[in-house]
């Protein structure tokens, strides 16, 4: 009953608490200004749209149903932050997110992804999400049950003798005496069992518990962390690391062939063999199995489409590429074709996936493209109706990328910083030098192509491109200072070179 209750409260905890942050509009800007440089406008929308969907969730009644998300299409220049938003809004929300390429889909029946591959891939993440989640609350449980299985191989349990069952002793009896079996079938009677000392299976087992305990001190201390032991392992059946592939084109054909390939490896026996390993080793192989057998699939799938279909934001990329009517006779593949596919997923959808259907009704999408050649009027009329919001990011300046180059948290130079602190070397960039590092970047893109926050990165790469070569070999010193002449005679020739800046910066 003990183990029932253990097993019992494991059930309990494992269901993992929404880890939707409840943010307000301003803080979720606040937390994006740490990362992304300007783009007010954008943060304003994206900020909204997250707390809208919280809002949706605290609505009693059928309401909440008809409350649907208003999704966004990010129109700017490449390099200003429209990935980077979306990115950092999943992650601040922990909510199931993916990126797609609108232009690795085409219409179905042609060559290329079926649109409905995305939601199946979001239903995945969902489900990796949750999973890790329930790991981290079934943990501690599962290392002490791993605990337990390296003792019982250090120390195995004192053989104990059970009693025969009635089929034992039918077998051990006189097939001649059929009478007696009648007899002890009747009334319910077993043999007496040869007389066992009893005393001295007591000491035994006594004295094994103690040596348990002595054990299961310095394994859970970490003190034979260095031993090794035997254990045994399953090998995952051959089929199960097969690639199985399906006929090309859409119509959920990679879907098909991922189920047949789940269903060959649950057929399929395990094979065990035996390996041996240090106790530490062994007790990451015992937590791993362990942790699976403590997490119930059943609300794990649950919670994953819940978390999908109510929180999932997908994020689709270059939707510029496929607005517009194509120039070329014949099926329209690429374009128009993709979106009709597309509009049913955006609109709302079921879809089959491994774990169920999903439903796509309530899930965010935030589209993006520069419309350098379209525009968001080039798309279908139905599209348009779907992304009532459109946001349009401007253009970076070069007091921008001083921004982008200090205060991000995750801003380049402290990048570069923490990369060579690793070898020992402390790099300092003087101000000069980072104003003639934003002033170069704004230059090339305004010259040769704007690609944004892009160029600061093939621009720091050729300008410290010598000193992440010399480091540690010919570089002595433990202080490097970049200033602004630095700058301007590593890279000065080849910003005045157009030419040779198109093909190096």
């Amino acid at each position: 009953m003990e183990e029932l209750a253990t097993q019992s409260e494991v059930r309990e905890k494992e269901k993992p608490k929404h880890s939707l942050q409840v943010l307000t509009p301003h803080e979720i800007v606040r937390e994006l200004d740490k990362y992304i440089i300007g783009q007010d406008n954008a943060k304003r929308s994206v900020a909204i749209a997250l707390r809208n969907r919280w809002r949706r969730q605290q609505v009693v009644g059928s309401m909440r149903e008809e409350i649907m998300p208003n999704n966004i299409i990010l129109i700017g220049p490449t390099g200003v932050g429209k990935t980077e938003i979306a990115r950092r809004l999943a992650k601040l929300s922990g909510a199931p997110f993916i990126k797609v390429e609108a232009t690795k889909y085409t219409e179905v029946g042609y060559v290329g992804r079926d649109v409905e591959s995305m939601v199946r891939d979001l239903a995945d993440i969902a489900v990796m999400m949750v999973r890790t989640e329930m790991l981290k609350v079934v943990e501690e449980k599962a290392r002490d049950l791993a605990d337990e299985r390296i003792i019982d191989i250090l120390v195995p349990q004192p053989p104990t003798q059970q009693p025969l069952n009635q089929m034992e002793q039918f077998e051990k009896m006189d097939i001649q005496k059929p009478f007696e079996i009648l007899k002890m079938i009747e009334e319910g009677q077993k043999k007496e069992q040869p007389p066992t000392n009893g005393e001295a299976d007591k000491r035994e087992a006594t004295a094994n518990q103690r040596t348990r305990a002595k054990f299961r001190k310095k394994v859970k201390s970490g003190e034979m962390d260095d031993k090794e032991i035997e254990v045994e392992v399953s090998q995952m059946p051959p089929i199960a690391s097969m690639q199985i592939m399906g006929p090309i084109g859409g119509g959920g054909m990679d879907e098909i062939a991922q189920n047949l390939q789940d269903a060959m490896s649950n057929i399929m026996p395990r094979k065990t063999k035996f390996r041996r390993v240090t106790i530490k080793e062994a007790r990451a192989i015992f937590i791993q199995e362990e942790s699976a057998k403590l997490i119930d699939q059943e609300a794990l799938t649950k919670e994953a489409i819940d978390r999908a279909e109510n929180n999932g934001i997908i994020f689709i990329d270059e939707i510029d590429k496929i607005a517009g009517k194509s120039k070329e006779g014949g099926p329209d593949v690429s374009r128009e074709g993709v979106q009709r596919d597309l509009l049913p997923i955006v609109e709302g959808s079921s879809v089959g996936t491994r774990y169920g259907v999903v439903k796509s009704d309530h899930m965010l999408f935030i589209a993006s493209g520069a419309f350098h050649v379209t525009k968001p009027s080039d798309l279908i009329p139905e599209m348009q109706g779907r992304f009532p919001i459109r946001v349009e990011l401007e253009s970076l300046t070069q007091d921008d990328f001083v921004k982008i180059l200090t205060q991000p948290e995750n801003a380049l130079l402290k990048q570069y910083t923490a990369m060579l602190n690793s070898e020992g070397v402390e790099i300092e960039f003087t101000e000069g030098a980072i104003a003639a590092i934003a002033r170069i970047a704004f230059e090339v893109n305004e010259s040769v192509e704007n690609i944004g926050a892009r160029r600061l990165h093939t621009i720091l790469t050729t300008l410290l491109e010598q000193i992440l070569y010399d480091v540690p070999d010919l570089i002595t010193e433990k202080h490097i200072t970049i200033t602004a002449e630095t700058v301007d005679d590593k890279l000065e020739k080849i910003v005045r070179n157009r030419d040779l800046s198109r093909y190096i910066l």
